[in-house]
């Protein structure tokens, strides 16, 4: 499948900072809402890499799919954004699917039904940052190669880590929770979302929980839902204002705010992550909420260009 052209809408970060790789799931959101159900491409790590590509950012993605129409469907999506699919991606007899019933506050609640794996010898292209996280990081067989991935690359690339915890999918929460240590201190960024710090450190809160992680070394992004979010780094601690809007579905929230985090922090060359500026992370955290805002406002996963959330 041929690379559409980036719009021309894009941040346009410099070439030598635009290669992402997402490694992680892809699969069918199966949505119900009064009554209906509909099917729609998602999956977190998909999400992520459908959001940094509508932003301009040069994106390529390792996934685990079946050579089926919902398939068909995830690579025509993601292709007309720009993604490469990386050729090692079809691992799987069947595309995994998530059922999403949405609540009448806008909630969703998700039963799955999803396999997690990646070959042995994957063919990476040249790529300046990783992101993983979701399912893909902790369910086995694929998960031990995510971590793996990511300690191979630990050093020679910058790196993402968002847990976006599914409990039942998880396992033990100390297995999951030891998981999520050794990749925490792995990367440079992480996102924990309030319900992520209750499973993971249910004796601290979301904000606590960002600070002791960001004491290792990374930036961390804290998002509380309506309350806002929080980017904490090393001593420095940025407060982000929450946006109100008409609440659609939060299906693809966090995984907006991900994608505008890191195409706004590729675009300062991650000097936010090194020297705390905060000038630097208010911005950044602002420019993640409004992509996160506008992706709730309407139905689905659907992560905006940086026409829509407007740029620096």
């Amino acid at each position: 499948m041929p690379t559409p052209t980036p719009p021309e809408n894009a941040l346009d970060p410099p070439a030598d900072l635009r290669r992402v790789l997402v490694a992680g799931e892809a699969l069918i959101d199966v949505i119900r809402l009064g009554g209906t159900t509909r099917e729609h491409p998602g999956g977190s790590p998909a999400n992520v890499a459908l959001g940094l590509a509508r932003l301009g950012v040069a994106t390529s993605f390792l996934t685990a799919l079946g050579r089926d129409t919902r398939c068909d469907t995830i690579g025509a999506r993601l292709g007309e954004a720009g993604v490469t699919l990386l050729p090692e991606s079809w691992s799987l007899p069947t595309t995994s699917t998530a059922a999403a019933t949405i609540g009448a506050d806008g909630s969703a609640c998700y039963e799955f039904d999803i396999s997690w794996q990646l070959p042995r010898r994957i063919g990476l292209p040249p790529l300046h940052h990783l992101h993983v996280g979701s399912i893909s990081a902790f369910l086995s067989p694929g998960a031990d190669r995510i971590e793996q991935l990511a300690s191979e690359l630990h050093g020679e690339v910058t790196i993402s880590f968002d847990p976006n915890i599914r409990a039942g999918l998880v396992g033990d929460r100390a297995e999951a929770l030891a998981r999520f240590e050794r990749l925490a201190k792995l990367a440079d960024i992480v996102k924990l979302s309030d319900e992520d710090a209750l499973f993971l450190y249910p004796d601290l809160s979301v904000d606590e929980a960002a600070r002791a992680i960001a004491a290792g070394g990374a930036l961390v992004a804290a998002t509380r839902g309506s309350a806002g979010s929080l980017l904490a780094v090393a001593d420095t601690t940025v407060e982000i204002e929450p946006i109100t809007v008409q609440v659609v579905d939060t299906v693809g929230a966090g995984d907006s705010y991900m994608a505008a985090l890191l195409a706004w922090l590729l675009k300062t060359g991650m000097e936010a992550v090194r020297d705390g500026s905060r000038a630097e992370l208010a911005s950044a955290g602002g420019f993640a909420a409004r992509a996160a805002a506008i992706t709730v406002s309407r139905a689905g996963a659907e992560p905006p260009t940086s026409a829509e959330v407007g740029g620096r």
